[in-house]
């Protein structure tokens, strides 16, 4: 361990994060956040990362976590500063990703003063954090660092919001912490699992759906728990699919063909509706994403559903063993092909089965936007193996800073942004720090010229689509150059219009390292 005796309060924190196994910062700061700053420069085992916008380095910090399994921590300018994060903080929340903020405040004696930028953090780091904690002198800095670090990792996963005023930043150390640092919360202890009980009722029932939650290798959209369920499925005749927006879930050659539970409620239910029993592996009961008259918000009863494992915990394991079992054959070959495409105007289905096919080994695609997300999970069984990540909380702008964390926690993999241009406007500023760091990130923005999810919702019910509405949800009126825009943040980018030219310039962005953009224009 790192002697903290008589060290400044921000190099005694440091210190011990990177003590506690924390060794990447994505960081906005401001004035209250000079002296780590000035720590961060003095620190060997923390590598910086700037982010010119807070919910860059939020949505960053979520990408790293949902790759590692381990915090990054945030540094964050005050109470603005942590709001302009907090959206990709509520995904990261649903994604159960370990997240440390680091927010600096106002000098404790200065406090009082009730000056411009002082507001309420507590208040607005409760809603997205399992932890919050407030540093009340010099000496708690590094105590109340090793307390946030066994926080973020508690509960399957969560965000520890560090409080810390510049005052306690910059003095100097002289002993025990003054006050008591509020106890991390304990590792979420296991659920009950009864495997003779389990396979009772599967054996007893006529139809059977598993519905698999993402998150890390032993989740229910890891390698090894989607092999035992294609042996489930294949024993008692059962149907799976993964959870609507899986934080993480491994896909491609080798691995069955399940697909996405569907987004609207009628599909939902129409996949779920039959089941006389639904399997939650590592995922929550299914809820409609909004609440739509007519239809109930949970999708499935209470008495239909069988809790196999909570998110969070190593559903691999259980499923593993209750295959085994019900002596459930061994996995069978998914017969999953590449989708074949037509030469021509890109299309959804084109822009899918193009990204699927050229796909490099081992990629990690952050998807974010339904044009192309949806059609690619579709497409992508018969890729090669890879990783996807979505958007758990439904906050927009989470697809580049996702990519970005991603590419820095797994340098050696391809990452690719698989991103709408409505929603990837939120976020942006993203491509600017992924030149500065020269990260191996493709940015694929599908440039429909419109919110098009909005224009969906609108339309349900065979509803149409007024002009002022139409108005409203348009991006055409100036239409956006992706290619400018990318090369301003010193992003190379390029524009295709057609299947062919999408293979072309995926072939060669894949053949090279560092950020690439093409705007798919459709």
């Amino acid at each position: 361990m790192t002697d903290t005796h008589q060290a400044r309060g921000a190099d005694a924190l440091l210190a011990s994060l990177v003590d506690n196994g924390v060794c990447v910062c994505f960081a906005n700061p401001g004035t209250t956040e000079l002296d780590l700053v000035r720590a961060l420069e003095r620190q060997d085992g923390m590598r910086g990362f700037i982010g010119l916008q807070e919910n860059v380095c939020t949505g960053a910090a979520d990408g790293y976590g949902r790759m590692t399994g381990k915090p990054a921590c945030t540094l964050l300018h005050l109470g603005p500063g942590f709001a302009n994060g907090i959206a990709n903080l509520h995904n990261a929340r649903r994604a159960r990703t370990p997240i440390v903020n680091l927010v600096g405040d106002h000098t404790s004696w200065h406090l009082p003063f009730d000056a411009p930028l002082t507001s309420d953090i507590e208040s607005l780091a409760t809603p997205v954090s399992g932890w919050v904690h407030r540093i009340t002198s010099v000496a708690d800095a590094a105590p109340a660092a090793r307390a946030a670090v066994r926080a973020s990792l508690a509960r399957g996963g969560q965000g520890a919001t560090l409080i810390v005023p510049a005052d306690f930043q910059y003095g100097l150390s002289t002993g025990a912490p003054t006050t008591r640092v509020a106890s991390a919360p304990a590792r979420q202890a296991g659920s009950a699992f009864d495997l003779a009980a389990c396979a009772r009722r599967l054996e007893a029932a006529g139809n059977i759906v598993f519905l698999l939650g993402g998150g890390g290798d032993a989740s229910g959209l890891g390698v090894r728990a989607q092999q035992a369920t294609a042996r489930l499925c294949a024993a008692l005749g059962a149907r799976a699919y993964a959870e609507t927006f899986p934080s993480r879930a491994e896909r491609g050659q080798g691995l069955p063909d399940f697909d996405r539970l569907p987004y609207f409620p009628e599909p939902a239910r129409a996949a779920l509706d039959p089941a006389d029993v639904v399997v939650l592996a590592g995922a929550l009961p299914p809820v409609t994403y909004f609440g739509y008259e007519g239809h109930a918000s949970a999708l499935v009863e209470a008495d239909r559903l069988l809790a196999l494992s909570a998110p969070g915990e190593d559903a691999a394991s259980r499923l593993e063993q209750l295959a085994d079992h019900l002596q459930a054959p061994a996995l069978a070959a998914s017969g999953a092909t590449l989708p074949a495409w037509d030469d021509g105007a890109l299309t959804p289905p084109g822009i899918a089965a193009v990204l699927a096919h050229e796909l490099p080994a081992q990629a990690i695609v952050s998807v974010e936007g339904g044009t192309c997300g949806y059609p690619f999970y579709a497409a992508s069984a018969a890729a090669r193996p890879h990783t996807t990540l979505t958007n758990t909380g439904g906050a927009i702008g989470q697809g580049l800073p996702v990519a970005m964390g991603a590419a820095v926690a797994c340098p050696d993999r391809k990452v690719v942004a698989l991103v709408s241009d409505g929603s990837t406007q939120y976020t942006i500023q993203t491509l600017w720090s992924m030149a500065h760091e020269a990260l191996d990130i493709v940015v694929l923005v599908a440039a429909n010229h419109q919110y098009a999810i909005l224009r969906n919702e609108l339309r349900r019910g065979n509803a149409t689509l007024g002009e002022k509405a139409a108005a409203m949800t348009s991006l055409d009126k100036p239409r956006i150059d992706w290619v400018t825009l990318a090369q301003a943040y010193g992003v190379p980018g390029s524009r295709v219009g057609t299947t062919r030219e999408l293979q072309s310039r995926l072939q060669q962005a894949f053949a090279q390292r560092g950020p690439r953009l093409i705007e798919m224009a459709l």
